[in-house]
């Protein structure tokens, strides 16, 4: 725990909810500025103290709240001037508080939008030598509420999303959390809203919160030092905007917290106009086979045997994984001749080309030529305490190295000229590594350099390739990329299906941050019927599907394909825009097993059971966001027909998934 906090925790009586209940005074003294958000909500700041408390009608969710920034560590509690100012900004309002010592003017901001019920709060430095390690513009007192949503940094190593007893052992949560009643589901949303010079972390325990920017740790954002110090430039230095939400729904908050950050980072890749992709990838059981002879077999299988399993405007993807240096003699630098006829065949036949890479990874790890430069790998490797780091068996590449860049242009300019129209990028979160130096002497942080090279790789691209991202950092990564992977590897059973519907059930809001999330491989081989569906309805809900058969011969997962991939019912399904949302949600990683999407005519409901045994599900209309009444239902699987009244009473068997389709009477 930051000092701050210890220090607060030592300052404050605990007082419960009695405390945070209590009712405003009539009049407030002068040195207490309110500033109005939402429709009955106020930030009272108290200049003489130097904190705020955060009121929505006459609750105070947030009590005794102050900024703080390395080397303070504490609110300003000696007699200082402060200033309270406001200015007009598009659409609001924005609040300064100003206080000035040490030749350093430190500012919490405030910023009020029109018709929004939240709010966004940051701390700014400004003055000769303004910089910090460690900023944050909100840590104090929270009210009391049954659970907590820890997030992850990123998608690797399997890492899981969880909610925590709010009343339990402390958590860091990564750049956002929720605190919520989860019997009401009424609470408040925490996050940063900018990742371009920070690592973020929500601190709770208990009723103490702290949002510090600054934040690394060595088993969530992988980072083995401490974070790097911001300036932005000689005489600023500001922490991110942080979100602070009150919401009567904590999941509608967590949608809204996604648009927020599509908002305050817009893309810096071009904007998808296209479908919702869907197609194959060579990675959920070719693997190390990839050869040209494979891939072509597979793009007529899809061309020829499961001609319906297509985007809205008739398109599917063909992409290329790992290996596919097997067809270049000679490597990056060799004969792509091969490349060249698989990209011609496809679209011969009508598919879309894709290919893979992992731009700022290393995974010979030995001394020789970077491809495209006349510098030694050596030069390139990120260190960490003077030694290289190394992760997943590959070694970080520093991102703004004239030789990564190098590499970077010479090899999407083949991908280019080969005709490729996709592009997988995996392993970029080891570009976001904090680092002992990067060779621009301008990046201090690894989100610095993470945004360095990520801009760098969009440049070369082009707008010429649908671009998505694997192992990546989950927020970070939004400006530059269309689709995402949702979770880490996951291929057919349902252990797997449970793993990445973990990520889903409280990572969904992220297809407000980018156009696609997607689910990984959809791999049927070897799998049971249940399965097959379970892992299938796992894409849909997630939000796109990539299957991922050996179809270059034809065996069973061929005619499992056929079957469910061109059910026009299902294939409806995983054609609607964005994913579906959580209905039910429980402690700890357990996954929902509802998810509902409403599309306007129809209502679709996915039900899962990670349960060996048969296992019946309930739910009423409300819960799934429905009117009373009677509702026509087709399962899409099975085609079974049924009316339903007052909500939905469904028996689905152990392993397995349904999709409901509601049609109102």
């Amino acid at each position: 725990m930051n000092n701050a906090l210890i220090w607060f925790r030592n300052l404050l009586p605990v007082t419960g909810m009695l405390c945070l209940l209590t009712p405003l005074y009539a009049q407030q003294a002068a040195h207490v500025k309110n500033i109005p958000f939402g429709k009955n909500n106020h930030i009272a700041y108290d200049l003489h103290k130097g904190t705020y408390t955060v009121w929505t009608g006459k609750k105070a969710v947030i009590r005794n709240a102050f900024a703080f920034y390395e080397d303070a560590g504490k609110p300003d509690t000696l007699p200082v001037l402060r200033t309270f100012a406001s200015s007009r900004i598009k659409d609001g309002t924005r609040y300064v508080i100003t206080s000035a010592g040490n030749g350093i003017k430190k500012q919490q901001v405030f910023y009020v939008y029109n018709g929004k019920e939240g709010f966004y709060t940051s701390l700014t430095l400004q003055g000769k030598g303004a910089r910090s390690r460690a900023m944050s513009p909100l840590t104090g007192e929270a009210a009391l509420y049954t659970s907590g949503v820890v997030a992850p940094f990123d998608n690797d190593a399997w890492i899981k999303y969880r909610v925590a007893d709010q009343q339990g052992p402390a958590f860091t949560s990564s750049e956002v959390t929720a605190l919520y009643d989860s019997t009401t589901n009424a609470g408040f949303i925490l996050g940063s809203v900018e990742h371009n010079d920070w690592k973020t972390g929500v601190k709770v325990e208990n009723t103490h919160v702290s949002v510090v920017a600054g934040w690394t740790d060595s088993l969530i954002t992988r980072d083995k030092i401490q974070h790097g110090i911001v300036t932005q430039g000689d005489t600023l230095c500001s922490s991110p905007k942080i979100f602070v939400l009150p919401t009567a729904n904590w999941r509608k908050g967590m949608e809204q917290y996604g648009s927020a950050n599509r908002l305050a980072e817009p893309r810096y890749i071009f904007e998808w106009t296209g479908a919702k992709p869907l197609g194959w990838n060579s990675w959920g059981s070719m693997q190390t086979k990839l050869n040209l002879a494979k891939a072509k077999q597979v793009v007529d299988f899809f061309a020829d045997s499961c001609k319906t399993f297509r985007g809205k405007d008739g398109s599917i993807y063909i992409d290329l994984d790992s290996y596919w240096d097997n067809m270049t003699k000679g490597g990056m630098t060799g004969d792509f001749s091969q490349l060249k006829a698989f990209v011609d065949y496809c679209k011969q036949r009508g598919c879309k080309p894709g290919i893979y890479w992992a731009p700022f990874v290393d995974w010979s790890k030995s001394s020789r030529t970077v491809e495209g430069s006349h510098y030694n790998y050596e030069e390139t490797w990120t260190k960490v305490n003077g030694q290289y780091h190394d992760f997943d068996g590959a070694r970080a590449m520093d991102p703004t190295h004239p030789a990564t860049r190098e590499r970077i242009a010479y090899l999407i300019n083949r991908f280019k000229e080969t005709g490729f129209e996709m592009i997988k990028i995996d392993f970029i979160g080891h570009a976001a590594i904090e680092a002992d130096t990067y060779y621009d002497p301008s990046v201090h942080t690894g989100m610095q350099a993470f945004r360095k090279g990520m801009e760098f790789l969009v440049d070369q691209m082009d707008g010429k390739m649908l671009v998505y991202a694997a192992i990546s950092p989950s927020l970070a990564t939004g400006r530059y990329v269309h689709m995402r992977r949702i979770a880490c590897d996951a291929f057919k059973n349902i252990g797997e299906t449970a793993y990445t519907l973990n990520a889903t059930s409280l990572g969904w809001w992220q297809n407000k941050v980018y156009d696609f999330t997607d689910a990984d491989h959809v791999v049927f081989a070897g799998a049971t019927p249940g399965e097959n569906r379970a892992r299938l309805t796992s894409a849909i809900v997630t939000g796109t599907v990539i299957t991922g058969d050996d179809y270059s011969e034809y065996s069973s997962a061929s005619s499992v394909a056929q079957q469910l991939l061109q059910n026009r019912d299902v294939l409806e399904a995983a054609q609607l825009p964005n994913g579906f949302v959580p209905a039910d949600h429980h402690s700890g990683d357990t996954p929902s097993s509802l998810f509902v999407h409403n599309s306007g005519r129809y209502t679709y409901i996915a039900v899962l059971n990670y349960n060996k045994e048969a296992t019946t599900f309930e739910a009423g209309w409300e819960k799934l966001g429905l009117a009373k009444g009677e509702y026509r239902c087709k399962e899409l699987f099975s085609g079974k027909t049924s009316t339903e009244k007052g909500g939905f009473h469904f028996k689905v068997a152990g392993a397995d998934a349904i999709i409901l389709r509601l049609e109102k009477k």
